[in-house]
């Protein structure tokens, strides 16, 4: 992503210490270019902006999860003890236990609920791992399909696997484009680069789509239960709570993208993969494509910077860096 533009400005005691480079693209409403900025049409890995596609091709599947355990499909959670709890509810009813799982152990993401457990003699899970609700659905979609999910079968993993061919369908289906490479998740699931005016697409597409389908199934759910999605105290859940209808899923590495009810979409890739720096441009981006500023919106542009006691900065969006509110 050779010559992306700076996104954002790092400001300590009115000097700019760092700046965070990256790619930004946005679709109004009509489906047309909003807003173009660097790279964006070469393909970067999403990371965990795609849980909402795999979890529509497990719904496509025949995975009958709804509401709350539907949007824990589509999660990067926070390892709280409600998700943990909708994970052991996904497998028990596809008659696992929390060892089918295969994605790695982790502390939870929430570090007070990270803290109880390591005071109560805990310690990191897979069902604690932020991806475990993804991973739980998958094995449900494999029970109910037939196919090799056992810990002596093919691992579900697979590039080659069926769950993950449906996964890589939908992908292709939704975002309009190629996959122009594989690779492998944090969590150890297939892992595939479009670009992100194609993620903005996807998501986009997933908004608009007729109500019952798969799409609009699991759109609704994240969007009726984004606690379940992140965690009670995330960025993420916030801004979906503040606004209306948006859906919005956070990536590793700098990623963010969302859509809002009437189509309009965004996608963003900060370069360095600093996630300090995606917030503030997901609220820029907002606000250009025309969301009303608010408590939360203004709370949310820029990230505090801290000098003893005192706050002294801040990660912001770099003067001029988009456009004006359309």
């Amino acid at each position: 992503m050779s010559g992306d533009p700076v996104l954002v400005e790092v400001e300590r005691s009115g000097f700019v210490e760092s700046r965070h480079r990256g790619a930004v693209s946005a679709l109004a409403a009509d489906g047309s270019v909003a807003v173009r900025l660097g790279a964006v049409g070469e393909p970067v890995f999403p990371r965990s902006a795609n849980k909402p596609i795999q979890a529509v091709a497990m719904v496509r599947c025949g995975l009958a999860l709804e509401g709350e355990l539907l949007a824990l499909a589509a999660a990067s959670h926070s390892g709280e003890d409600f998700h943990v709890e909708g994970v052991q509810k996904i497998l028990a009813g596809a008659g696992l236990g929390p060892e089918a799982l295969r994605c790695p152990a982790q502390w939870p993401l929430e570090s007070r609920t990270a803290f109880e457990l390591a005071g109560a003699g805990g310690g990191p899970s897979r069902a604690r791992m932020n991806c475990s609700g993804k991973h739980a659905a998958m094995l449900a979609t494999c029970v109910l399909n037939g196919w090799p999910a056992g810990p002596a079968e093919p691992s579900y993993l697979a590039a080659d696997h069926p769950m993950q061919l449906a996964v890589r369908a939908a992908v292709e289906e939704l975002a309009g484009e190629r996959i122009a490479a594989v690779g492998v998740d944090g969590c150890g699931a297939p892992l595939f680069a479009v670009s992100l005016t194609a993620v903005a697409r996807a998501f986009r597409r997933l908004v608009l789509a007729e109500p019952g389908s798969p799409e609009n199934k699991v759109a609704d759910a994240m969007r009726a239960h984004p606690e379940w999605t992140s965690g009670t105290n995330r960025e993420e859940r916030r801004l979906m709570d503040a606004v209306p209808g948006l859906l919005l899923k956070c990536g590793a590495e700098g990623v963010d993208a969302f859509a809002l009810a009437d189509g309009r979409a965004g996608a963003l890739k900060i370069e360095d993969g600093a996630m300090r720096a995606r917030t503030p441009v997901t609220v820029g981006l907002l606000r250009t494509l025309g969301v009303a500023s608010g408590p939360v919106l203004d709370e949310l542009a820029s990230v505090p910077l801290r000098g003893g006691d005192e706050i002294v900065g801040a990660v912001r969006l770099a003067p001029g860096t988009l456009p004006a509110p359309r």
